[in-house]
C-alpha cells in the first residue's frame, strides 16, 4: 500500500549523500537533444540515452491500484511517452535552467481526478521512494517540498535530481532520480545511479 509523503515527514528527514551537481548555481540553460534551450511550459519528451532498456516516460500503474499513477518508462524503445512540460520556481527568464527548482507535468488527460505534476511519495510494500503523479504546482514551500526536481548535467547528457531548496529551513532527503523494476514496469524512483535522459521538444 501506498504512503502519501507527507511534507511534515520530508522536512525532517536528514540530510543524505548529495549527487555531486546539487549544490552548482543555476547558471546554465537546460538544451534539448537540438542543442536549443528548453522553454519554460514548451512540450518535451524525456528520452533515455542508454538505448535497448525502454523508451519515454509515461503514466501508468505498476501494482493493482489505480491512482495516483506512477511515472514509469515505456517498455519499448519506439515509444517516446508523454510529452512534459518544466515550471522552474523562477520563471522570469523564460528557460529553463540547470540546478533550478521545478515542477515537472505531463500535458495529458487520465482517468484520476487529479493533476500530473510529478510528486515524489514512499511505497512502502517496496521500501522506495518512487515518483507519482498528483503533485502541486508552483506555492514553493514546505507544503510542496515533495513536488519540486531539478535538471542536472551529467557528464554531456542529463538526470534528474530529487533535492529541492524552495523551504530554508527544511531537510530533505537528496539522491538522482533512477530506475526501480516492479512487476516488468520501470518506475522512476531515487537511486543510487542516475536516469541518464535527454529531452526531445514536441512536434504536432
Amino acid at each position: 500500500m501506498k504512503e502519501t509523503l507527507l511534507p511534515f515527514f520530508l522536512s525532517f528527514l536528514l540530510f543524505t549523500s548529495s549527487p555531486s551537481s546539487a549544490a552548482r548555481p543555476a547558471s546554465n540553460a537546460v538544451r534539448d537533444i537540438d542543442g536549443k534551450k528548453v522553454i519554460v511550459g514548451a512540450h518535451y519528451y524525456i528520452l533515455p540515452v542508454i538505448r535497448g532498456r525502454g523508451g519515454g516516460l509515461t503514466l501508468g500503474s505498476a501494482d493493482n491500484e489505480t491512482c495516483p499513477l506512477d511515472v514509469i518508462q515505456e517498455q519499448f524503445e519506439v515509444k517516446r511517452g508523454l510529452p512534459l512540460t518544466f515550471t522552474p520556481v523562477n520563471t522570469t527568464k523564460g528557460v529553463v535552467p540547470v540546478s533550478t527548482d521545478l515542477n515537472i507535468k505531463f500535458f495529458a488527460a487520465t482517468i484520476c481526478v487529479q493533476s500530473t505534476v510529478w510528486k515524489l511519495e514512499f511505497d512502502a510494500d517496496i521500501s522506495q521512494y518512487v515518483i507519482v503523479s498528483g503533485g502541486i504546482e508552483g506555492n514553493p514551500g514546505r507544503e510542496t517540498i515533495s513536488n519540486w526536481f531539478k535538471i542536472e548535467k551529467y557528464d554531456q547528457d542529463y538526470k534528474l535530481v530529487y533535492c529541492p531548496t524552495v523551504c530554508n529551513f527544511c531537510k530533505v532527503i537528496c539522491r538522482d532520480v533512477g530506475i526501480f523494476v516492479q512487476n516488468g514496469r520501470r518506475r522512476l524512483a531515487l537511486s543510487d545511479v542516475p536516469f541518464r535522459v535527454f529531452f526531445k521538444k514536441a512536434e504536432y
